[in-house]
């Protein structure tokens, strides 16, 4: 077997292509709960399925992200930079916050959610003072990749879950951002928070997030 991330590209891209077929064209069907906050459609579970027995005979190493409905599909190699449909992408160059485009992460729901939404709030607050303009898009994938594509100059999540976050980093620092973890350690399957940002303004942002922790944030 191959671990070239290079010839392994296009075994990642027929994946996701199969996945967006399913997406697109398959009813939503009954929605079931997978956990105390998260739900799944019937085509989840089928768009999984579908994906697994590709990846099974094959094991691609890289990062494919495809935004069915947008009509947008981005693919990164480690060292081979990062593409939107085939056209390379890179991250913005903007170096001063209050001209930067920030999403930040889902508030958490469910037990405990109000205890773990204090340092949430307290940096949309920070931010909202210093930067142009804040968004809560939903979606970690979505997040990273406009960052890479320069369409937003940041975004910070506090959680790192890889299933959602994996693709998206290898995407995002192969156009060009920093992806960290909250205390500005490069950014690792372990890490418990994932900040992407063009690389001007990355420290002004981890200079708000870290203002924001703390008992008097």
């Amino acid at each position: 077997m191959t671990t070239d991330a290079h010839a392994l590209l296009p075994i990642a891209l027929h994946a996701v292509a199969v996945a967006r077929e399913l997406i697109r064209t398959t009813l939503p069907g009954i929605l079931t709960a997978k956990g105390e906050s998260d739900m799944a459609t019937e085509v989840d579970y089928v768009v999984e399925r579908a994906v697994r027995d590709h990846l099974a005979r094959h094991t691609p190493i890289l990062g494919v992200i495809d935004l069915p409905f947008l009509g947008s599909r981005y693919a990164a190699t480690e060292g081979g930079g990062a593409t939107v449909n085939g056209q390379p992408i890179k991250a913005s160059d903007t170096t001063t916050l209050n001209a930067a485009l920030v999403s930040i992460g889902d508030y958490s729901i469910g037990t405990h959610a109000e205890q773990r939404n204090r340092q949430r709030h307290a940096i949309t607050r920070r931010l909202a003072a210093r930067v142009q303009r804040i968004r809560m898009f939903g979606s970690a994938a979505i997040d990273l990749v406009w960052v890479a594509e320069g369409k937003i100059d940041a975004c910070v999540m506090l959680a790192n879950k890889p299933w959602d976050t994996a693709a998206g980093v290898i995407i995002a620092k192969e156009a060009g951002a920093h992806v960290t973890d909250i205390d500005g350690t490069p950014h690792t399957t372990r890490s418990r928070a994932t900040i992407a940002a063009a690389p001007g303004i990355l420290a002004g942002i981890l200079a708000l997030v870290g203002e924001s922790e703390g008992p008097n944030a």
